[in-house]
């Protein structure tokens, strides 16, 4: 879909997706590096288990489809080069601390003043503008100023963080959203700019029912555990149940979806001779969450949890999907690798690592098109991998690359 257009990918781990999802839309990314690599190849786990650089599996699944050069930005060949390298993008995706480009004099400011079409996306912790953009930032720290682990825990325990880095990845997400938006604007205008992304915001809209609960019936939605608290009343509401092999999520809810599903799945206990009385009589066309009182809630999970834990996942789903029953099993990465839904729809795609001497297994893409390719197409770089095809397309020689390797540019 953006072939014709090309991208510069200076972030660390804060920004790998936006890069990577302008890339598996087609854009030219050119994953820019220091000298010797990028310290997120050494975040784990890694392909065959020992620490590589060149193995991390961080590094494969948000890198993928790009292009990968080497460039010490802090040398004043480095910056030259940079610079060229500039006048040839339409995108640049960075995730440096606010300002330390600028002392570089390569920051958004500098390039914007010639070159009015550029589209700069910046994505640091906290935005580049005070209160908080000289913070220092962790993934835990990001989710925790975001207002995220309040929510995250036992009931009476302390907050419990996300086992793998989140904030980040809405943060990539929403830049290459912005990135879009800005794009559209410069098809209208000639005009590019830049786009501003704060993970601690990214994070914050996270929470999709806490702010909207707060604002339409100020109540403030606190931890929960497995369970989900009422809407207008602090009632338990169990979203995780344990079913025969695991975990199922399904939610009691009211209204005209509700009503369905929960009359559905009623019948469905009647039929294996496990609904109650009460569930039987229980009028769900009217059964609202606004008002339900927690006598009412111990009711109707008491028997439908027992009816949970007598059938596998793969039972309940089956029988949920004719029923109009919402049920979604909780899955492991092996389930999903072996989910017949998946793999009929050719969901999953080897990718050929010739230097692992291997073809490991990617998700093919997040969106199908008629007319254009938006899946994952090849591995991640090597450090410096394209280095030659890069540098040769601004004219360098092979011994002018290797005299700038030699000066630890490149």
């Amino acid at each position: 879909m953006l072939n014709h257009l090309r991208a510069l990918d200076l972030t660390d781990d804060k920004g790998f997706l936006c890069g990577k999802i302008l890339a598996d839309m087609g854009v030219n990314v050119i994953k820019i590096e220091k000298p010797g690599g990028d310290t997120s190849r050494n975040i784990g786990g890694y392909w065959g288990c020992a620490a590589d650089p060149e193995k991390s599996l961080y590094w494969f699944a948000y890198n993928s489809n790009k292009k990968g050069i080497t460039l010490d930005i802090e040398k004043p060949k480095g910056r030259e080069l940079f610079k060229k390298l500039v006048d040839t993008a339409d995108f640049v995706i960075e995730s440096f601390a606010p300002g330390y480009l600028d002392k570089l004099g390569i920051g958004y400011s500098t390039f914007s003043k010639n070159n009015k079409k550029l589209i700069w996306a910046s994505i640091t912790p906290f935005g580049t503008e005070e209160p908080y953009r000289d913070y220092k930032d962790s993934d835990i720290v990001v989710m925790g100023m975001s207002g995220t682990l309040y929510q995250t825990g036992e009931t009476d325990g302390p907050p419990v963080h996300i086992s793998m880095p989140q904030a980040c990845l809405h943060a990539g997400a929403d830049a290459a959203l912005g990135c879009m938006v800005a794009y559209y604007h410069r098809e209208n205008t000639g005009e590019g700019q830049l786009v501003d992304v704060s993970m601690q915001q990214s994070a914050a809209w996270f929470q999709a029912n806490a702010m909207p609960t707060y604002e339409l019936n100020g109540s403030i939605l606190k931890r929960a555990g497995s369970f989900r608290a009422g809407m207008s009343t602090q009632v338990a509401q169990r979203q995780v149940w344990p079913c025969k092999d695991g975990y199922v999520f399904f939610n009691v809810i009211g209204g005209r979806t509700g009503a369905k599903t929960l009359s559905s799945l009623v019948a469905w206990m009647d039929e294996e001779k496990m609904a109650t009385d009460f569930l039987l009589n229980m009028e769900w066309d009217t059964f609202d969450m606004f008002t339900v009182n927690q006598e009412v809630m111990d009711k109707i999970s008491g028997p439908v949890g027992e009816f949970f834990r007598k059938h596998t996942r793969k039972e309940l789903l089956k029988g949920a999907v004719p029923r109009g029953v919402s049920i979604g099993p909780l899955s492991s990465m092996q389930d999903l690798l072996e989910d017949e839904c998946l793999n009929a729809r050719d969901y999953w795609t080897k990718i050929n690592h010739p230097e692992l001497g291997t073809s490991i297994t990617y998700p093919r893409t997040y969106v199908r098109s008629t007319e254009m390719d938006f899946s994952t197409r090849f591995r991640a770089p090597l450090i410096g991998e394209h280095n030659g095809e890069v540098y040769r397309e601004m004219g360098l020689s092979g011994e002018d690359l290797q005299a700038l390797k030699n000066e630890g540019i490149i």
